[in-house]
This record gives structure tokens, C-alpha cells and sequence, in this order.
């Protein structure tokens, strides 16, 4: 009974009209939403412990403080929230691919799940990354830089809003593997691009480091190097994958001709 009211995938190649796909876009976007409100109530009885796992790359000597009477629970609602997003990635990329999947091949829709469990792993090690190695490292930077100068105050909601974003941002970055298979799979870029184009990848990836909220050369430099050396090694997976990949094209143009 409750599978009437999930939308129905596309079949490969099966021809929709735009107002199906808006209708179908729309029931997706509503699970979402409806995931996301079970995992903020779970988030939000749980805040205490997310908060305090939060402050933990803070220095020692450092304190929290609000101003406002709302703040407090403001800065709560706000990091339940995107714990909540957490939570919800892997509904979120399952609907995600639910949607698109009809765009390739039947037996490429089999290994979905494969895709989803490796994604979540490296949004998971993203996280990880940014909690233990870069903000220990930027905010023992930032919090001390001319603290003779200044009386240096951390707010709680900025503090909160800068580490969840922090690690939410370092979590999708290290999804760029996913990305960039996908476009090779849909056969849009190549490996042979990814390697030509190195340069530019690695600008924009440089570009990318800069606009996540940690701003200091320490944190850009390990920001940017395992971006690096997530590039490459995606370069060296496409290279692999494709090669696997030409093959069923190549059997499929066989069949067709």
C-alpha cells in the first residue's frame, strides 16, 4: 500500500512529458522533506552531545558566548537542521539518482546502491578530514591572531554556523569523485579530458578551498591537497572504469548495427 504513493521511476528511454517529470519531481522533493523532519526531531533531542562534538576543534581557552535573548535557541534549531541534512544524505542522494536514473542504461541502474554506500562513505571521511586535521588547525589560527590586539569573543551561533558549514562543505567536496564519474559514465568529459584539463581542475578546485568558510593559508593548504589528490586518483579510476564501460558500449553499437 505505501508503494502507491512513491512516484514511479522512468524506464530507461521511456519518453515523459514535461508536466510528468515536474509531478515527478515534486514527489521526490516532498520524501526528502519528509526524511528530513524525523532526522531534525533526532537531531534536535540530541543537541547536547552534537553541540558539544562540535566544540571540539575549539581551543581550550576559549569560550562560547551569545547576546540575545533568542540566540540560544536559535543557534540550536540551526545546527539540529544541518545534522538533519547529514542524516538525510543518503535519502537524499537515492532520490536524487531515482530521478535521473532513467537517463542510462538498465544494468548501470543496478550498481546504484554500490554508488550511494561509496558516496556516503566519502561525504562521511570529508566530515572526518575537516574535523580532525583542518579546523583544530584554522581555529586555533583564527581564534589567537592578534589576540593582543583585540579582546577576541566567539560567538556561538557564528562559531556553530562556521564549523557545521565547514564540515558540511568539506563533506560534499570530497563527493567530487561521484561527480566526475558520472559525467564520464554519461560520456560528457573523458579521462583523457580530466587529464588535458588538469591545470584547470586544479584552479577551480583552489577557487573552490577558498570559498569554504575557513579563510586562512593553513587551512587552504590542507583544504586544497586532498582535493589533489582526490582528482588524480579519480583520473586514475576513470581511466579503469572506462575502459570497462567502452566495452557494453561497444557490444551495444555491435547490436544495433
Amino acid at each position: 500500500m505505501f508503494r502507491r504513493w512513491l512516484p514511479r521511476r522512468l524506464s530507461h528511454g521511456e519518453e515523459a512529458t514535461l508536466v510528468e517529470h515536474l509531478d515527478e519531481l515534486r514527489s521526490r522533493l516532498i520524501i526528502c522533506l519528509i526524511a528530513i523532519v524525523p532526522a531534525f526531531l533526532l537531531a534536535f533531542a540530541f543537541n547536547d552531545q552534537i553541540m558539544t562534538w562540535l566544540t571540539g576543534p575549539l581551543p581550550p581557552d576559549r569560550d562560547l558566548v551569545t547576546f540575545g535573548v533568542t540566540e540560544p535557541f536559535t543557534t540550536t534549531i540551526k545546527v539540529s537542521l544541518i545534522a538533519a541534512l547529514a542524516l538525510c544524505l543518503p535519502i537524499l542522494l537515492w532520490q536524487t539518482w531515482s530521478f535521473l536514473a532513467p537517463a542510462v542504461e538498465p544494468h548501470f541502474q543496478r550498481v546504484v546502491l554500490v554508488f550511494v554506500v561509496i558516496a556516503s562513505t566519502l561525504f562521511a571521511c570529508g566530515v572526518a578530514f575537516m574535523y580532525w586535521i583542518v579546523l583544530p588547525r584554522a581555529l586555533g589560527f583564527l581564534t589567537s591572531y592578534n589576540e593582543d590586539l583585540f579582546d577576541i569573543q566567539i560567538r556561538a551561533s557564528y562559531y556553530f554556523s562556521f564549523v557545521a558549514f565547514t564540515l558540511l562543505a568539506g563533506g560534499l567536496a570530497f563527493l567530487m569523485p561521484i561527480f566526475v564519474l558520472g559525467l564520464v559514465r554519461l560520456r560528457i568529459v573523458t579521462a583523457r579530458q580530466l587529464r588535458t584539463n588538469r591545470r584547470t581542475a586544479f584552479v577551480a578546485l583552489l577557487v573552490f578551498a577558498i570559498l569554504l568558510p575557513t579563510v586562512d593559508p593553513v587551512s587552504l593548504v590542507f583544504e586544497v591537497v586532498p582535493l589533489v589528490l582526490l582528482y588524480e586518483a579519480t583520473i586514475w579510476v576513470a581511466v579503469l572504469m572506462e575502459r570497462r564501460w567502452q566495452r557494453g558500449w561497444d557490444e551495444d553499437f555491435a547490436e544495433v548495427t
